[in-house]
């Protein structure tokens, strides 16, 4: 398989695939980046002023032209269009192309989702509710062995951050690895018509986002938006052992390929040996045939994400000898497991990028599997965006602390972390081994004195709570 090949961005052709009209600059132009950020924004990018809740980049246009943009796409009210035409002409800069349309987010994937096709790859899209990033890179990792791949960098995965991604694609890779994120019902659907994926991958179902949606089974048919559209060849990869995704995919088109422990999974791991933070092993059965597998990656719950990543590759034809030299070298994501030991046998789990009740509990339960000569400590912080059910969700989340036997507990956040003490303390958990702060910075600290030789410490919380902070303080008193 091979791709088209790369190819350059002229004015003509950004202005032919978002039907904008060229009113500056020659057709010929090309630009070497796009960005919509003058803050990273590279010498000959073409700037893209997106207008938001909160920002206009049209407020921008000579930050963008200080910094060396040669073209800029703008909405063509009468204002930006003004701005624009004298930007062009201002012989304080060089002559730019100036394209203006109504819509410049429309623009900007309709770019995208044109580079796509041109380009010829093959794209691999990646969707649940946990472990996204995780599976794309063991994915594309996997797919490496073969082809030229590209994978859309961090959790760029929005509708602005897949189509910056997808314009990459005119580097001319073979295959695309992407995850697609959502928030709320439709994006997902988006997302998918910009991409049109041949593979689309759907690895779980949990609470992230559950504020917005209200149910699991409202966020299951949102994630479902993944499946609409597919054709008879659109490979479809699911979780045999998540009956909310099972449930959607009944009738579904597409040719479908299930993973998990489930006895019908088409790629089914067996003999499953769990070490909690250092790995698991597992003899897994694919299509192609048997292979062992060893999984250097923190918890289960990453068994189910390499299996994901496994049954992509073997449709791929990748050797299974590949995928299992491969599968044991793998290292976890920055912030999504990482376990560091330190000084006098102290083990740290950074998994502070973000949480969820679903993966809390399945951390939880890993620190429990993990073998220790110390304490287990974990540091929780407040889980965002869980709407009325967060008192709930974070009770749960202390009951499974108290039953996976954690000998120290911190709670990071505001009034929904009470329902993560209560339900310690419900669990049984002596309320004098379970600490509380507001702030992560106030937490560090304390977190940093209360750590012993031997212990085994796992900081994990959303992004807004900023556990990172606990995690980087254990890693520099270690320094």
């Amino acid at each position: 398989m091979t791709a088209m090949g790369a190819f350059v961005l002229t004015a003509g052709f950004v202005a032919e695939a978002t039907t904008g009209r060229l009113v500056a600059g020659a057709a010929g132009e090309i630009f070497g980046s796009v960005s919509t950020d003058t803050r990273t924004l590279d010498a000959d990018a073409l700037f893209i002023a997106l207008e938001g809740e909160r920002f206009n980049g049209h407020d921008f246009l000579d930050v963008a032209l200080e910094r060396g943009a040669t073209g800029l796409l703008i909405a063509a009210d009468k204002e930006t269009r003004r701005r624009g035409n004298e930007e062009a002409s201002n012989p304080a800069h060089r002559q730019v192309s100036v394209i203006v349309l109504d819509d410049t987010l429309r623009a900007l994937q309709a770019l995208a989702r044109e580079v796509r096709r041109r380009s010829g790859a093959k794209v691999v899209a990646i969707t649940g509710s946990a472990g996204k990033t995780t599976t794309k890179e063991i994915t594309a990792e996997l797919l490496g062995s073969r082809f030229t791949v590209f994978r859309n960098r961090g959790n760029l995965n929005n509708h602005i951050g897949l189509p910056l991604s997808l314009l990459e694609l005119r580097q001319g890779p073979d295959l695309a690895v992407v995850e697609l994120g959502m928030n709320h019902a439709g994006e997902i659907r988006t997302l998918v018509g910009i991409a049109e994926p041949e593979v689309r991958v759907w690895i779980n179902v949990g609470d992230a986002h559950i504020g917005q949606f209200g149910s699991r089974e409202k966020i299951a048919a949102a994630k479902a938006e993944i499946l609409e559209g597919a054709g008879p060849d659109t490979l479809i990869v699911v979780n045999a052992d998540d009956a909310l995704v099972m449930r959607h995919v009944a009738g579904v088109a597409g040719r479908v390929v299930t993973f998990g422990e489930a006895a019908q999974a088409d790629v089914r791991a067996t003999n499953v040996v769990d070490r909690g933070f250092e790995g698991t092993s597992a003899d897994v059965v694919t299509p192609a045939g048997p292979l062992a597998l060893t999984v250097p990656l923190p918890g289960r719950a990453q068994l189910g994400n390499v299996l994901a990543a496994t049954a992509v590759a073997t449709a791929f034809h990748i050797d299974l000898a590949e995928i299992a030299e491969r599968v044991a070298k793998l290292r976890p994501v920055a912030r999504r497991g990482a376990l560091s030991s330190l000084p006098g046998g102290v083990r740290v789990v950074d998994d502070s990028y973000n949480a969820s009740p679903a993966a809390v509990q399945a951390m939880l339960a890993t620190l429990a599997s993990t073998p220790t000569t110390g304490r287990r400590i974990a540091v929780l912080g407040e889980m965002l965006e869980l709407g009325d059910a967060s008192r709930e969700l974070h009770e749960a989340c202390g009951r499974a602390a108290a039953a996976a036997g954690i000998n120290e507990l911190v709670v990071i956040g505001g009034a929904p972390t009470q329902g993560t003490l209560a339900g310690a303390i419900l669990g049984g958990m002596p309320g004098a081994h379970i600490r509380q702060f507001p702030t992560s910075a106030e937490a560090a600290p304390v977190v940093a004195a209360l750590v012993q030789p031997g212990d085994l410490v796992l900081v994990k919380g959303s992004r807004g709570t900023r556990t990172d902070i606990v995690a980087d303080r254990l890693l520099q008193e270690a320094s």
